[in-house]
């Protein structure tokens, strides 16, 4: 996997335009750097950089307004069978599992695009945030509204590549289409804020039942 990734790299990635990439790095808005005239970004700064904007400390965004308001509800977009118990320990494994169940949702109108482009985009650059989870997600075309899928794993997923160095338990798969730019974000940010009580955390691991796991995140907020 390569550590330095150009603007079509990122652009990709993030569901940007190249333009876009290019002016955030002339504005010092994302971390970057230049090799002779061309723009280079280092994967670990931009995963920490994503992770900052992501994770609700920026009170200024318009996605973390809105969490604050109650604008998100999880059993909107998420079902009991929609909950995965997990038993694999490399993230391709565990991602496919949980894409083709994700894909089963009459949100999703192409199967194959959905399980390709969530395993290509985690092969770019990890979807993993530390504290043992991993929040893979996708924008496209073929999907109607967003939908999520959530997968609790059984072993410990090593190959995720963490800042944190944790292994995955706990897999929050996000798909939308793509006129859903800022709900998309919102509810990233929603579950990355949340996620970080580590009793929500450990309650959902020691679950038995699809059926337990969701009732506890249905009332996320309450945690």
């Amino acid at each position: 996997m390569n550590d330095i990734l150009t603007i079509e790299d990122v652009a990709q990635y993030l569901r940007v335009s190249e333009h876009t990439v290019y002016d955030w790095a002339q504005k010092g808005v994302i971390p970057a750097g230049k090799i002779g005239t061309v723009w280079r970004f280092k994967r670990e700064e931009l995963e920490k950089w994503l992770n900052v904007r992501l994770s609700g400390n920026n009170r200024n965004t318009e996605f973390s307004e809105k969490t604050e308001r109650g604008g998100i509800h999880v059993e909107t977009f998420l079902s009991p069978d929609r909950i995965v118990f997990l038993n694999h320990s490399t993230r391709q494994d565990a991602l496919s599992v949980l894409a083709e169940n994700l894909a089963t949702a009459p949100q999703v109108k192409n199967r194959r695009e959905l399980v390709d482009q969530i395993l290509r985009r985690d092969a770019l650059m990890s979807t993993a945030i530390g504290r043992g989870i991993a929040i893979p997600h996708v924008r496209l075309t073929s999907i109607t509204d967003l939908v999520v899928s959530v997968g609790i794993s059984r072993a410990d997923i090593i190959d995720f590549r963490p800042l944190d160095d944790e292994p995955v338990r706990l897999l929050f798969m996000i798909a939308a289409s793509q006129n859903h730019h800022a709900y998309y974000l919102q509810t990233l940010s929603f579950f990355i804020a949340h996620l970080k009580n580590s009793d929500l955390r450990n309650s959902l691991l020691n679950t038995k039942t699809e059926r337990e796991a969701w009732n506890i995140l249905i009332n996320i907020g309450n945690h």
